[in-house]
């Protein structure tokens, strides 16, 4: 029987890598698991000795990890394109997002404003204070924990308004997804995969690597709510 290929991941590929790993399974017989957790977390394992065959993290966490010499060179690639979406709190009032107005004053509008951390969190919160709103918006920041969706303080009551990438959201209950930010306040994140330098079988590793950044995943990346690089929508 074919030896599993592990993989260390960020939450926001999650959904995408468990159905992959099925798809991978059944068409090429090879068992595929990964394991996911918060971007930061996974990173601070890697550097500690985390030993597995593939890393899925966002771009600039795994070029990181990189130079460091954790990821076996040549092997790091872009996969996926993630978007960063607002939601609400299902049953409360859905605010317009159509211009950067719009954005302003849902913004304003809130009383509790959830957050990730990872790039995603980073660049939210680098947008707040390019719209001059940091001052205004600072004690109405909540940061969700390491490895929680930001919506699921939507749900709790613990924020009316949460911004994440799509494929976090997208499936939870208790919450409406209402869009991506609008105009040039798009915020995108790149995600990558590479072979691990502790990898003990990395040809196997480079092989499903290429599968997770094939035509063929485009689907199914999309299906969760990312696209594939060189695919629109």
């Amino acid at each position: 029987m074919n030896q599993e290929i592990s993989g260390l991941s960020s939450m926001a590929t999650r959904p995408i890598l468990t159905d992959l790993s099925e798809h991978i399974r059944h068409t090429r017989g090879t068992p595929v698991r990964f394991e996911s957790a918060g971007g930061v977390e996974i990173a601070r394992r890697v550097r500690e000795g985390a030993e597995a065959d593939l890393l899925v993290l966002a771009e600039g966490a795994l070029a990181e990890l990189e130079k460091e010499g954790h990821v076996l060179g040549g092997t790091a690639r872009p996969l996926w394109v993630s978007q960063v979406v607002a939601a609400v709190p299902d049953g409360t009032p859905v605010p317009a997002f159509d211009s950067v107005s719009d954005l302003r004053a849902a913004l304003l509008s809130a009383e509790r404003i959830a957050y990730s951390t990872g790039p995603s969190g980073t660049a939210l919160v680098g947008l707040i204070t390019r719209l001059g709103l940091a001052d205004t918006l600072s004690d109405r920041l909540v940061q969700a924990p390491a490895g929680v969706p930001a919506g699921s303080l939507l749900s709790s009551g613990r924020a009316d308004l949460a911004f994440q990438q799509r494929s976090e959201l997208m499936d939870l209950p208790g919450i409406v997804v209402v869009g991506p930010l609008p105009g040039d306040t798009e915020i995108n994140s790149v995600f990558s995969g590479a072979v691990l330098a502790s990898s003990v079988q990395p040809d196997r590793a480079r092989e499903v690597l290429d599968v997770l950044g094939s035509d063929m995943a485009s689907g199914i990346v999309r299906s969760r709510g990312m696209r594939a690089l060189g695919h629109q929508g």
